[in-house]
């Protein structure tokens, strides 16, 4: 049984149904990895600039770290509370589901659900950015299962 989607999204559901039995056989570290890689991309696809953002890069360390067995799940869901934070003060509807998208990353170090919630937000972006466009939807679905293909691989 497939992930539930839990945000309002105009989507390739054969495409994400793939990524979602990708990721049902997928271990918790590989893809709070992944989370990350999507995260980052997404925030440079929706032009985010974080390079400089204490609060998002601490998060990716802290998945980091809980990766390397070097931080509690207690952390990693407290970093994405902070960043959640952040999303919900942006007055830009593209830059807070981008960061939404951070959230529910850095997150999968507390539960692996939080990865798929992560696909999903990347797909708002999407829907933000390109409005009824399913040739973007796809090719940002195709990229995600492409990427954790190759992080499993």
């Amino acid at each position: 049984m497939g992930t539930k989607v839990k945000v309002k999204i105009s989507d390739n559901i054969i495409l994400r149904n793939r990524l979602d039995e990708l990721y049902e056989n997928t271990n918790r570290v590989t893809l709070a990895q992944w989370s990350l890689c999507l995260a980052k991309h997404i925030l440079e696809i929706a032009n985010v600039r974080y390079v400089d953002n204490k609060i998002v890069l601490d998060g990716f360390a802290v998945n980091e770290q809980w990766q390397n067995e070097k931080a509690r799940m207690h952390d990693v869901r407290q970093a994405g509370f902070k960043i959640h934070q952040l999303a919900k003060q942006s007055k830009n509807e593209i830059e807070k589901a981008a960061l939404r998208v951070v959230g529910q990353a850095v997150a999968t170090g507390h539960m692996r659900e939080h990865a798929m919630v992560a696909s999903d937000y990347a797909i708002k972006v999407i829907n933000l950015l390109y409005p009824n466009d399913m040739i973007a939807v796809s090719s940002e679905r195709q990229w995600q299962i492409d990427k954790l293909y190759q992080l499993t691989a």
